[in-house]
């Protein structure tokens, strides 16, 4: 795929291929918007929600793990309450929430089960991203749900939170959950075709922007940004989205929902919508973060066989190659890995605290529940989480 128009203010096309980055994309996450699943605030729109289940277990039946975040719910809410207008007091809105997340959760299930695809609900608030524990635990659960072929359907849990229900807040998280489970592209579902260079209903020159790069500041201009010319109706949350989405590696598309099978043409490397990609790739900005540490909260000794395994192998690191732990450290914070010269050989984000470190050394994955009261994942540090510090 490539850009039919680049208008002068708008930022040359990345040397990636779009096409080849979705058909490529193995962990996708897709956002839509509360007016595409209540039809412009009507109630549920069950033909809708059935045409985007059918693609989303045709993609998990393809071999490629989805999730999806909609909105919906305070809507669906209003109208089992019958309510006309839209309340302003936080409390109402959250009741809206509830009675709404209930027709939302039940119609997803229902269209998915359908096609032969489990789902399960998720509900989040920033301050379980903001948390590190609790942005781990939630990690932790989606993948596991990915891992046996669930679709987890996000929304907001705005039942609890009084400072995030508002517009376009389910494309940043949106982006915060792409971020959370290091997915390769975000794709949001909206009620507009993409980005112009210009809001099109005022200017008959606006050119549509097939792709860009995210995060350039152009974009967020076109879109309705600070000192902007035009403002296109909320999708400058979605340009910022993208831009966020970026920071982890994932591309991000921005389509029209109502676009026949729009998620399978996509996946098949079709040219629709604005498709803003990640300048760095997943793998290596996610890696970067993990060099980029200057102060390391603590160490793990490792015997020589450890060693070999993570420097030529490419290994994840198991306890049972720990002889030492050195420091005191948090799940999740970025550690060092030493060899027994004492030299740092490796770093990266670990799966249990020092505490429990401890106990593990020398240790095989069998043992972990009878030592620690759970099961837990069987290394260290993935290998995915794992940055060399010596050349192998």
């Amino acid at each position: 795929m490539t850009s039919a128009f680049v208008a002068p203010s708008v930022p040359a096309v990345p040397q990636a291929d779009p096409a080849d980055v979705l058909r490529q994309a193995r962990r996708i996450v897709v956002k839509v918007g509360s007016s595409l699943v209540t039809n412009e605030g009507r109630g549920l729109d069950e033909q809708a929600i059935g045409q985007w289940s059918e693609q989303l277990s045709a993609l998990v039946k393809d071999g490629r793990e989805v999730i999806m975040v909609s909105s919906g719910a305070i809507a669906e809410g209003m109208k089992r309450l019958g309510w006309a207008t839209r309340p302003k007091v936080i409390n109402e809105l959250q009741a809206a929430a509830a009675v709404g997340q209930m027709g939302l959760v039940q119609m997803y299930e229902t269209k998915l089960r359908e096609q032969g695809i489990g789902s399960a609900q998720v509900l989040l608030t920033h301050a379980d991203l903001a948390d590190r524990e609790r942005y781990l635990n939630a990690r932790s659960t989606l993948l596991t749900l990915l891992a046996h072929h669930v679709v987890p359907v996000i929304n907001e849990n705005d039942t609890v939170v009084n400072d995030e229900i508002k517009f376009g807040d389910n494309d940043t998280l949106g982006a915060l959950v792409a971020n959370l489970v290091d997915a390769d592209v975000l794709i949001i579902l909206t009620d507009q075709k993409g980005l112009y260079t210009a809001d099109p209903r005022k200017d008959p020159a606006a050119q549509f922007v097939h792709v860009a790069r995210a995060g350039d500041p152009v974009l967020e201009d076109m879109a309705g940004g600070a000192g902007s010319r035009v403002g296109t109706g909320g999708m400058i949350t979605k340009i910022l989205a993208a831009k966020r989405a970026a920071g982890s590696g994932a591309s991000t598309v921005i389509a029209w929902g109502r676009e026949p099978q729009a998620l399978l043409r996509l996946v098949a490397g079709e040219p629709i919508g604005t498709c803003l990609l990640a300048a760095t790739p997943k793998q290596q900005a996610r890696k970067q973060w993990i060099a980029d540490h200057l102060q390391l909260r603590g160490a793990v000794v490792v015997d020589d066989g450890a060693a070999r395994r993570i420097l030529q192998d490419g290994k994840s690191l198991l306890p049972a190659g720990m002889t030492a732990v050195e420091g005191e450290f948090s799940r999740g914070e970025v550690i060092a890995v030493r060899n027994a010269s004492g030299q740092e050989i490796a770093r990266g984000l670990t799966n249990y605290a020092a505490s429990e470190a401890r106990l593990l050394c020398r240790k095989a994955s069998a043992d972990f529940e009878a030592l620690l009261g759970y099961a837990a994942e069987p290394e260290m540090i993935h290998r995915d989480n794992l940055v060399l510090s010596l050349p192998a």
